[in-house]
C-alpha cells in the first residue's frame, strides 16, 4: 500500500510499504481517504530537535477515512462508517483519560505524524475509542480538517477561553486553517470578530467569511487598530498562536480581565513580558493543546449542521509536496488538504 514516508529533514516520499494485519480485538481498521495538512507537518518535514522518532515515519497528523474492517469486540462503528480518529496514542488509563482530558494523558506514546507513525498511509488499525464517526453528510475532506482544523479550535474557545455569545475576540492570522475555524465559531455565537492577515486579498476573504473587522499586519500595527476600534477598552478575548512576534501586542489589546489563550509558537518560542501589566490588568494566560476526544465530536456535528471548514486547496496524493509547500510559504486561506 501506499504512504508518505518521512526519511529525514526535507526528506519525504511516496512508497509502498506492507499493509496492516486485520485488526485485533477493540481495533477497526480504517481506509485513509483524506490528509489535513498542519504546521505540526512542517515542522516535522524540517526536522524539528525536539521530535524524538524512529526513522522512517509515516507523515500526517490529522485525516479522515472510512472504516473497512471491525475487530472483535467493536459494536460502536460498523464497516463503511466515514470516521476521523484523535491524533495522540492515549493510554486511556490515567485520571486524565478516565476524565475525557485526553490531552493531559500522563502516558501518551506520542503525537501520530510527529513522534509516531502517521496518518499518511491507505490502511491503518486504529484503537476504536480513539476514532470518532462522523454524522451523515461530512465529506471526507471536511472531516480530516475535524481533529485540529476544528477540534483546536473548538477546545481553545469554548473549554479555555470560556468565549460566551456577544463578546469580542481578536484571531490572529485570521487566513490560517484555525484561524478561518475561530472566525465561523466566535461569529456562530455573535461574537464581535477583529483578526489579522498578511495581506489585503485575505482580508478580504476574512471579511466574506464573517469577521467585522480586519487589520493587515504587514501595512498597520494591529494592537494600535484594535484600541482604537474599541475605544481603547480592547478585546474579551485574542485568540493567539503566532507567538514571539505578536505576544506583546496581544496582551495590550486585551480589556481589564480579559483572557488570552495560545495553541502555537510560529514566529518564535520566546519572548519577554511585562509582569506589572499582567497582575494590574488582571489578565488570564491559559496554554492550549490539542484537544480532547469530545472536541472532535463536536466538531464534526458542527459541520453537519453546516459550519464547513474553509479548505484552501486539495490535491492529490502524487502532488503532496504541492500542499506542503503552499502550506510552509503561508499562501493559504484556511486548509490544505491531501486525498488518497
Amino acid at each position: 500500500m501506499r504512504s508518505l514516508q518521512l526519511h529525514g529533514d526535507r526528506d519525504l516520499r511516496l512508497e509502498e510499504i506492507e499493509p496492516p494485519p486485520p485488526p485485533a480485538p477493540g481495533e477497526v481498521q480504517i481506509r485513509i481517504r483524506a490528509v489535513g495538512l498542519n504546521y505540526l507537518d512542517v515542522w516535522g518535514f524540517r526536522g524539528m530537535a525536539f521530535a524524538k522518532r524512529k526513522m522512517p515515519q509515516a507523515a500526517g497528523v490529522e485525516a479522515a477515512g472510512e472504516i473497512v474492517c471491525v475487530g472483535e469486540g467493536v459494536t460502536n462503528l460498523k464497516v463503511g462508517d466515514t470516521v476521523t480518529a484523535y491524533g495522540a496514542e492515549t493510554c486511556g488509563h490515567c485520571k486524565a483519560c478516565v476524565e475525557g482530558r485526553d490531552n493531559l494523558c500522563e502516558n501518551v506514546a506520542g503525537i501520530m505524524g510527529f513522534h509516531i507513525d502517521g496518518f499518511a498511509r491507505e490502511l491503518l488499525n486504529k484503537s476504536a475509542r480513539l476514532v470518532i464517526k462522523a454524522p451523515p453528510g461530512v465529506s471526507f475532506e471536511d472531516a480530516a480538517c475535524a481533529p485540529i482544523g476544528f477540534g483546536t479550535v473548538q477546545h481553545m474557545l469554548f473549554d479555555n477561553a470560556k468565549l460566551e455569545p456577544g463578546e469580542s475576540i481578536l484571531v490572529h492570522a485570521g487566513g490560517s486553517g484555525i484561524g478561518t475555524a475561530a472566525i465561523l465559531m466566535a461569529k456562530a455565537i455573535g461574537c464581535t470578530v477583529y483578526t489579522t492577515v498578511g495581506d489585503d486579498e485575505k482580508g478580504r476573504k476574512a471579511k466574506e467569511l464573517g469577521a467585522d473587522f480586519v487589520v493587515n499586519y504587514k501595512t498597520e500595527r494591529f494592537e494600535g487598530e484594535v484600541r482604537q476600534l474599541t475605544k481603547r477598552k480592547g478585546v474579551d478575548v485574542v485568540f493567539e498562536h503566532v507567538g514571539a512576534d505578536t505576544w506583546n501586542g496581544s496582551l495590550l489589546c486585551l480589556k481589564r480581565g480579559g483572557r488570552l489563550v495560545t495553541c502555537g509558537a510560529t514566529s518564535g518560542a520566546s519572548t519577554t513580558m511585562n509582569l506589572m501589566q499582567l497582575f494590574q490588568q488582571q489578565y488570564r494566560i491559559t496554554g492550549s493543546f490539542g484537544c480532547r476526544i469530545e472536541n472532535i465530536a463536536q466538531s464534526l456535528e458542527k459541520m453537519a449542521g453546516g459550519m464547513k471548514p474553509v479548505i484552501d486547496s486539495v490535491f492529490p496524493l502524487a502532488d503532496f509536496e504541492k500542499g506542503l509547500a503552499r502550506l510552509e510559504g503561508r499562501q493559504v486561506f484556511g486548509k490544505v488538504v491531501v486525498t488518497f
